[in-house]
């Protein structure tokens, strides 16, 4: 277990988050896209914002990452599926309290349900389990981050 595990498990990890999620959304089984969503953020832009969004999803994967790595260093065990249970934690925090309350406090261009209509927001809020953006997306995010938790965990469990 090290910091260079974690980083290359946090790397793949959300390479294969990042690419479900991809992968979803042009099945149509989704509409979400969390690296646009990030993006724009920082941008009204929408090309710049995916660019953004992307880089700024893959370093938060990699700090998640290390907030794993701190976690399974503490308790002084790691393995896959302990990091599937984080990736379950991770997701549903990340389904819950991240996006539907934390991300439209401080996201100047998310709508909220106080949005009238003529202040009209770059995207809608995403609802209770990122409802509003499929019915697909709770299963399909919670998907994603149980693959990133077991890369991540499995990463940090290989023998060093």
């Amino acid at each position: 277990m090290s910091v260079w595990a974690a980083l290359a498990g946090g790397l793949v990890g959300t390479l294969v988050l990042t690419t479900g999620l991809r992968a979803a959304n042009a099945l149509s089984l989704t509409r979400i896209d969390l690296p646009f969503l990030l993006g724009t953020a920082f941008t009204s832009d929408r090309t710049r914002a995916k660019a953004l969004g992307y880089g700024a999803h893959f370093i938060n994967g990699l700090v998640f990452a290390l907030l794993y790595y701190a976690v399974f260093a503490a308790i002084g065990y790691s393995s896959w599926w302990l990091g599937c249970v984080f990736g379950l934690v991770h997701g549903l925090f990340a389904t819950t309290a991240l996006v539907n309350i934390l991300l439209p406090l401080v996201h100047p261009r998310m709508g909220q349900p106080e949005t009238s209509a003529p202040h009209v927001a770059l995207l809608e809020p995403p609802g209770f389990l990122m409802l509003n953006y499929g019915p697909g997306t709770p299963a399909v995010t919670l998907t994603a981050h149980l693959a990133y938790g077991t890369i991540v965990g499995g990463f940090l469990a290989w023998p060093g």
